[in-house]
């Protein structure tokens, strides 16, 4: 375990209204007082390259009547952005609006050819905008002007060096482009531009001469910050604002039906609902859709204003979810036999997995449990007509876009197609080609690690004194979020007791714990860990809080274990 380090100057700059407990974990985090404020009056503006192109297209779009089409990612970052990007325009006066998303085993990913196709046969657009996607959609996008069809792409993820032929695209990872934050997530780019859009149909008196009440549109941060945290994009003061503004509405039932739906399924309460309920119960079984059919039946769950309607929905995506969970149990099993059988020296610096039977809907998050088990970059690959689909999850010192980059430079016929960002990428090669990219992909990260295997250490906020370790402060954390990529919960070490322990729900280790040299026991729960045998060890646990029948205490949520 590592201690993260204090920034000491922004220690001293803390004002005296935060409690010392609380300023020691800002200060590792490199965070001032100032950016604390998640107030939506410290969003960031809109300043986007290309911002006034795409301003003046869907002006133009909305007083001509144009038919307009969203076309999506099959992910709950994409099926959020397509439910803004409707609600937004028909709030605005669309009469013709209408979304798009993409079958993973028909169309692939993003605006490509074949949903292009598509949308002309079934859709017939004026108007193409993509959410969270687009970026590289070199093909899909030509064919859309060919066509004669206008193209907005409002995308997150890292552009190459050529852009494709769109009349504008809005994405703060363009090089050039102004707006301060690069951490947003596809739906966060897509509630700007329409934010931009209000503001601008505001100047030109739009809605008075339209008899069109001006939208709020804080209406739709339910689905920002449920988009913002499924995607697991870094949480700077801006990602925090929108996630807060949206959790706070989310609480208050000032939200999506389609929310509350999911919540219910998943014996969440909106009522003390944090980000990682939206992270671990919401988002996964709109993702399972995704995944396993077709993540329109999602999108339609959040669209609808019918909380019955919303329900129905939310059982058709809880069944896709177990069967999720079922193919991913026997992915991960197959997966870790093949690792098992490796010679040790090849997993050193990256793992690269192949099944003829995997399913690509899957392979993303057993790459993720591979990722964290190993700590190394991971591709998991599925065979997908003539190719094999690959997903890659990353550690922090391997930017994988700009690896894959370095990759595809070196040996051009290797990779199809490929697109993401520092964390995560997913690409396409053929067949025949897996053992080849198998070897290019780990010498890369080895030369790019210059020959250290890559370990990653517990990070922790350091030692508690025993008076800390309480409900109130378990209470402030729960209230000083949210908690997430690059703004992480804190996590806590000390040497324990080990009064008792027993296994509950066959794989948990539930127990009680008494800091040495204190006499204070505590309840704690440590999810998939087996009975400890020693009577003390070191313990990273966070400060959580349970509510069992009516009842609330303390309880450390144990994150590791070393026997002392």
């Amino acid at each position: 375990m590592l201690t993260r380090q204090l920034d000491t100057t922004l220690l001293d700059s803390y004002s005296d209204d935060i409690p010392s407990f609380l300023k020691k974990i800002y200060a590792a985090r490199g965070v001032s007082e100032s950016q604390l404020s998640l107030g939506l009056n410290k969003l960031l503006t809109p300043n986007f390259d290309q911002l006034s192109q795409a301003l003046s297209l869907l002006e133009q779009s909305l007083v001509e009547q144009k038919r307009i089409l969203i076309i999506g990612d099959f992910d709950c970052d994409g099926a959020t952005a397509s439910v803004v990007a409707v609600k937004s325009l028909r709030m605005m006066g669309a009469k013709y609006v209408d979304f798009l998303v993409p079958n993973r085993f028909e169309h692939g990913y993003g605006l490509s050819p074949e949903i292009v196709k598509l949308a002309i046969k079934e859709k017939q657009p004026d108007l193409i905008i993509t959410v969270d996607n687009g970026i590289s959609s070199f093909d899909g996008a030509k064919l859309a002007k060919e066509n004669s069809i206008q193209v907005i792409i409002t995308d997150h993820h890292l552009p190459s060096d050529a852009l494709p032929e769109a009349d504008a695209i809005i994405n703060p990872n363009l090089k050039g482009c102004g707006f301060l934050s690069k951490n947003l997530a596809g739906v966060g780019v897509c509630f700007y531009l329409f934010s931009a859009l209000k503001t601008h149909l505001n100047k030109i008196q739009y809605f008075s001469s339209n008899n069109i009440i001006p939208p709020d549109l804080r209406t739709v941060l339910d689905l920002v910050a449920l988009g913002t945290v499924a995607d697991v994009v870094r949480l700077d003061q801006n990602n925090r604002i929108l996630i807060d503004q949206g959790i706070k509405r989310i609480q208050v039932k000032q939200c999506a039906p389609g929310i509350l739906a999911l919540l219910e399924i998943a014996n969440r309460p909106a009522q003390t609902l944090q980000a990682s309920d939206l992270g671990f119960a919401v988002g996964p079984r709109l993702n399972a859709a995704g995944r396993l059919s077709d993540i329109s039946r999602g999108i339609k769950c959040l669209l609808t204003d019918d909380i019955n309607d919303a329900r129905r929905y939310a059982q058709e995506l809880e069944a896709f979810n177990q069967k999720r969970k079922e193919e991913q149990a026997r992915i991960q099993d197959q997966a870790q036999a093949i690792v098992d059988e490796q010679d040790v020296s090849e997993g050193k610096f990256a793992l690269s997995l192949f099944d003829p039977s995997w399913h690509e809907g899957i392979v993303g998050i057993v790459a993720g449990k591979l990722k964290e088990d190993y700590h190394c970059p991971v591709a998991v690959f599925a065979k997908s007509g003539n190719f094999l689909k690959g997903s890659i999850r990353s550690i922090p010192s391997v930017h994988i876009k700009d690896l894959l980059d370095l990759v595809d430079r070196k040996n051009p016929t290797l990779i199809e197609k490929f697109g993401g960002h520092a964390m995560a990428a997913g690409l396409s090669i053929k067949a025949e080609n897996f053992y080849t990219f198998k070897r290019e992909f780990s010498d890369a990260i080895k030369a790019h690690l210059n020959d250290q295997i890559p370990t990653i250490e517990l990070l922790t906020d350091g030692k508690l004194e025993a008076f800390d370790i309480s409900l109130t402060n378990a209470e402030i954390l729960k209230t000083a979020g949210p908690w997430g990529q690059g703004f992480e919960e804190p996590i806590f070490q000390g040497e324990f007791e080990i009064v008792d322990q027993k296994v509950v729900g066959e794989k948990h280790l539930k127990c009680r714990l008494k800091l040495v040299g204190d006499k204070q026991v505590h309840d704690a729960i440590a999810f998939f860990q087996a009975p400890i045998e020693s009577v003390q060890a070191e313990i990273a646990y966070k400060l959580s809080i349970n509510i069992w029948r009516g009842n609330t205490s303390l309880q450390l949520m144990v994150e590791q274990i070393n026997s002392l």
